[in-house]
């Protein structure tokens, strides 16, 4: 998904956008959507499998890319979400 806008930063030639990848520990997971209803970039969704406790867990949407901005794993009450940066990219808020 692309986002154009109609004004960009002076200085984006020069910002490096990091990317993550999210992991999801399944049996940790209790379904409660918070990481997918507030992810800017729509990256999880919830899985039509269900984990040993009964639960939808979440998982990662087809095709798109995560921009390591840490909000599921905050919000997740759980502890069952996490991201590392990806491909050698810095780490959010460095």
């Amino acid at each position: 998904m692309t986002m154009r806008y109609w004004r960009k930063p002076f200085d984006q030639d020069k910002v490096k956008i990091s990317h993550g990848e999210v992991h999801i520990l399944k049996e940790r997971c209790k379904g409660c959507r918070f990481c997918t209803e507030y992810c800017p970039q729509k990256v999880l969704k919830e899985s039509e499998e269900f984990n040993t406790a009964g639960y939808h867990p979440a998982c990662v949407e087809e095709g798109t890319d995560c921009l390591d901005c840490g909000l599921c794993q905050m919000l997740c009450p759980e502890f069952a979400i996490y991201v590392v940066p990806k491909d050698g990219s810095e780490a959010h808020g460095q």
